[in-house]
């Protein structure tokens, strides 16, 4: 699937298109709702899908301290925008230019250079500079400049709105599955190995060292996870996800041990899924207290995934 640029123009296979406008972090029930209003009405009305989104995400933009807080990047949401049916992803900068621009401009260029020929957002979504347009405006501005915009209303899973402030507090509280239910899949990691210590290899556990980077940070603890791998496998494991409290010096990583794997994944790029969170870290007075606690962790992990985890 092609990743467009928001500030340019875009080519004639694709204009004309129905466009799902947000942020999609994350791709949750609500997005997918959106998402596949967006790409149902495409088909119906023979035209291509776009799923349009934002990097950095707007809040990035005007509180750069903000922590961390992405549940996918740019490269997983253009896998999920495929997997949903999308012809192509669309990707914002949002930059200096892009904040300055009114709720009308914005609107102009969804018309003009993107050649949007119908939009599909949340009932909440607002754009334009200082956050004027709603989703009226959107339509009013849509029948004057020539283009289609509808609104489709927030999911829900009977306790409340599925939204991704809910799963970054779920998974910040260390409960992946009620995330993965909002999500429809687990929360998972991508990044490239790195090399580490090599401390987990000499205690006979040898492990995928992955940084956080833009991640939001779910609880510090120790996870049953799976991996999948370049190769398209997928393993089960168990991975600890912080700061090594036993270690020194304290380096903050994701460290997945696979149970049924041996090779050299150095250099290359894996994805972790987060299926359920064990125990919190814990510091050991010795390397046997840690050998004996990991053991125990991998049987119980492995238990959990023989189970349908």
């Amino acid at each position: 699937m092609e990743r467009l640029d928001g500030g340019s123009t875009v080519a004639d296979p694709y204009r004309g298109a129905i466009v799902a406008l947000g942020n999609f972090d994350g791709f949750h029930r609500g997005h997918q709702a959106v998402v596949g209003r967006a790409i149902a009405r495409a088909r119906q009305e023979g035209r291509p899908a776009i799923v349009a989104t934002f990097d950095p995400h707007p809040v990035r933009y005007f509180r750069p301290d903000t922590p961390p807080f992405r549940l996918t990047t740019l490269d997983q949401r253009q896998r999920l925008f495929g997997e949903a049916g999308a012809d192509a992803m669309l990707v914002f900068t949002f930059d200096a230019a892009l904040a300055g621009m009114t709720a009308r401009q914005f609107a102009e260029h969804l018309v003009g250079p993107l050649g949007a020929g119908g939009v599909v957002t949340g009932e909440d979504f607002t754009f334009g500079k200082g956050r004027e347009g709603d989703v009226a405006m959107l339509r009013a501005l849509g029948e004057e400049l020539g283009f289609t915009a509808e609104a489709v209303a927030p999911v829900g899973d009977g306790d409340a709105v599925v939204s991704s402030s809910r799963i970054r507090d779920l998974l910040r509280e260390g409960n992946p599955r009620a995330a993965a239910a909002l999500l429809t899949r687990p929360f998972a990691i991508r990044g490239v190995v790195e090399p580490g210590a090599k401390l987990g290899r000499e205690l006979g556990y040898p492990t995928a060292n992955l940084r956080m980077g833009s991640y939001l940070r779910p609880r510090y603890g120790i996870y049953a996870v799976r991996g999948h791998l370049p190769d398209g496998r997928m393993v089960d494991g168990a991975a600890n996800l912080g700061i090594r409290p036993s270690i020194d010096p304290p380096t903050e990583l994701l460290e997945p041990y696979f149970f049924d794997f041996s090779g050299d994944l150095y250099g290359q790029v894996i994805e972790v899924d987060l299926i359920e969170f064990l125990r919190p870290e814990a510091k050991f007075d010795d390397m046997d207290s840690l050998k004996r606690q990991m053991a125990e962790d991998c049987d119980r992990a492995r238990a959990i995934l023989t189970a349908g985890g």
